[in-house]
This record gives C-alpha cells, sequence and structure tokens, in this order.
C-alpha cells in the first residue's frame, strides 16, 4: 500500500471511488477509470516512481488541479491503481478455484501471481501496510482462498497461506527485478560478472574457514535463482500443510497414537 499522504485523507472517499466509481464524462472528457488506466500506462513503462499527478494530467489531457477534482491525490490514486491491476491477476485465466486437487491450486495461485507481478513490476515497488479495500483485491482474495476452503484448515491457516505464497513470490520478483537492473547497469551477465569478481573474491576470503557456504555456493554455480528460490519455498508449504491436515485426520491420529 502507498505511503500515508502527508495530509488527512477522506476514507469514505476512496472507498466510493474504488467501488462506486462515478461514468460520468466531465466537461475535461475525463473519468477516474480513465485517469486510473493512464495512470497504470505509465507506471507499467517508467515505475511507479513515474506516476506523477502532473503527468498524468499531462497523459489524459487534463490540468493538474482539475485531476484533483475526479482524484484526491497520489496516494489514493496509487491505491486505485493496485486494486485496478490485482482484480486482474486471474483475468483471461481460470479461477483458483477451478483447479484441483488444492495442492496444485496453490501452485497455480503463486505461477499466476509471479507472472502477473512480472508483467507489471511496479507493483512490488509500493509498500506494504493497511490492506487495500477494493473490489479488484477483495475478489483475487476471495478466489485464492475457495481452493482452501473446507481441507481441514483453519480460517487463520487459510489466510496465512496465501499471505505466505503470495509473500514468497513477491519477495522472489523484487529479486528478479534488482538482477534485471544490475545486468542493465553493469551490461554484463550473471557469467560475466562473476568471472570477474569470483578470483578477487577468492583471493579476499583466502584463509577464511567457510566449508559449508563454499561447497554450497559452488553447488548452485554461483547463480541466483528467484523462480527456483519461490518454488521450492511453495512446495515446502504444501509439504507442511499436508502433514497437518494428515495428523488431523482421523486415519492420520490413529497412525501416530494419538
Amino acid at each position: 500500500m502507498p505511503a500515508a499522504s502527508p495530509r488527512a485523507t477522506d476514507p469514505g472517499r476512496l472507498i466510493d471511488l474504488m467501488w462506486n466509481p462515478s461514468t460520468v464524462v466531465g466537461r475535461s472528457g475525463a473519468t477516474v477509470a480513465g485517469i486510473v488506466e493512464a495512470a497504470l500506462t505509465i507506471a507499467d513503462a517508467d515505475g511507479l516512481d513515474a506516476v506523477t499527478m502532473r503527468a498524468v494530467a499531462d497523459w489524459v489531457g487534463i490540468g493538474a488541479m482539475t485531476l484533483y477534482g475526479y482524484v484526491p491525490g497520489k496516494a489514493e490514486l496509487v491505491e486505485l491503481m493496485l486494486d485496478a491491476v490485482v482484480g486482474r491477476t486471474y483475468e483471461g485465466h481460470p479461477a483458483p478455484g477451478d483447479v484441483t486437487p488444492w495442492p496444485d491450486a496453490v501452485r497455480y495461485i503463486a505461477q499466476r501471481s509471479w507472472d502477473h507481478l512480472l508483467a507489471h513490476p511496479w507493483l512490488v515497488e509500493a509498500p506494504q501496510g493497511r490492506p487495500i479495500l477494493g473490489p479488484g483485491v477483495c475478489r483475487t482474495y476471495e478466489a485464492e482462498l475457495r481452493p482452501l476452503d473446507g481441507i481441514g484448515l483453519t480460517d487463520l491457516e487459510m489466510d496465512l497461506t496465501v499471505s505466505a505464497v503470495r509473500a514468497a513470490v513477491t519477495n522472489a520478483v523484487q529479486w528478479q527485478n534488482g538482477l534485471a537492473a544490475a545486468r542493465r547497469r553493469t551490461h554484463l551477465s550473471d557469467d560475466q560478472w562473476w568471472a570477474l569478481h569470483g578470483p578477487r573474491l577468492a583471493g579476499a576470503m583466502a584463509g577464511e574457514e567457510l566449508p559449508v557456504s563454499s561447497r554450497v555456493g559452488q553447488s548452485v554455480a554461483n547463480a541466483g535463482d528467484p523462480e527456483a528460490t519461490w518454488h521450492f519455498t511453495v512446495e515446502a508449504l504444501i509439504e507442511s500443510l499436508s502433514a497437518r491436515l494428515t495428523s488431523r485426520s482421523p486415519a492420520g491420529r490413529t497412525k501416530s497414537g494419538s
């Protein structure tokens, strides 16, 4: 969620903009939906920092002060953007509830989140905070909970499962975006970067006793892999949940002797 605005905000106004946006075209020819789409176009092309009220107003073709008549400020605009894009996570794709069994649904949620965040990398630039209360976020949350409903998890465990999957993927996308930025900045591939830094690092670390990290580092060829990391995390989560559900089943309790 975006950082808090330095001025007092009207939560009711933002809720209305999210759930009941006016479709009336003003004298300027603008609508809230059109303004949000313009901001999304800028963010997808140039990142979240490029989204300023002036830039959006120029894109829409209205004055900056006129824009404030539609959206109170950038903080509210960013929330509208986030809600709109999160609401499109499964657009053109099956809903998570249509994927069975539940472990495959969890994997599917993670994969769609990864693909969607990579398509809109600015999404992971927005600082996290209180939940966004718009229809896009609420409907996506509902969709991701449904394959977990009734399998034996508590409501809290269902929420934590969805949150853990999204957190793992979000962290991986932040890492992936950072790698891409470093490759562009240095004009070096990862192999080239290691070829330059490896020998100097080996000399600097001479005498250090790091047997485990040295062995593990060599085993993964010194290459970080964000996608493999979230896959591992999600599989570990599924294994943990499966074991928890088995222990709660009558057969599981009998087998454990409890």
